[in-house]
């Protein structure tokens, strides 16, 4: 790992296809969560450029944090200057099966696929029931992801752990 607890927080980057929903969500969790211990970011491999008006409605309702939220390019977390990465977490399938930058550190990575809820088609009360189920799905992950004692797990079983949070619902 290349944090260390006594000198930085753990920076966690979720990834998307478009982040405007889930990575975005995802984000605003671990910012409220992980205070302290983590900073967390979001990007997309494609980003739409504006995050979902449902997500932010949910997190608001949620009094999840808003600020500096927006749309933006993995590209910008393997740049230089960018923040070093300790955990790149993909919470989509598309995402997850594309050819990532190269992350500067080698951060440990795990996919935690997630059902789009963008894509959901219906009624608004669909659309918002699909966000609120994603939010839960995310919001237990990070739990347990938070939960874990990082300082004393060696990098193959944190690895495992990151995968068996994956596949949890």
């Amino acid at each position: 790992m290349a944090a260390n607890d006594a000198q930085r927080p753990f920076n966690v980057l979720f990834l998307c296809t478009g982040n405007s929903a889930r990575s975005i969500i995802a984000e605003s969790i671990l910012r409220q969560s992980g205070q302290g211990r983590f900073n967390a970011f979001s990007a997309g491999s494609h980003p739409s450029g504006k995050v979902n008006p449902l997500a932010l409605e949910l997190l608001r309702a949620n009094r999840l944090p808003l600020d500096g939220l927006r749309s933006k390019n993995w590209d910008e977390f393997a740049k230089p200057g960018a923040p070093p990465l300790d955990f790149v977490l993909t919470v989509c399938d598309n995402a997850a099966g594309e050819v990532c930058p190269v992350w500067p550190g080698q951060p440990m990575t795990a996919h935690w696929g997630v059902a789009d809820p963008a894509g959901v088609e219906g009624t608004d009360d669909a659309k918002r029931k699909a966000f609120s189920d994603a939010c839960h799905v995310l919001l237990a992950r990070i739990r347990l992801f938070t939960s874990l004692p990082l300082s004393t797990l060696d990098r193959l079983s944190l690895q495992n752990k990151l995968r068996e949070i994956g596949k949890s619902s």
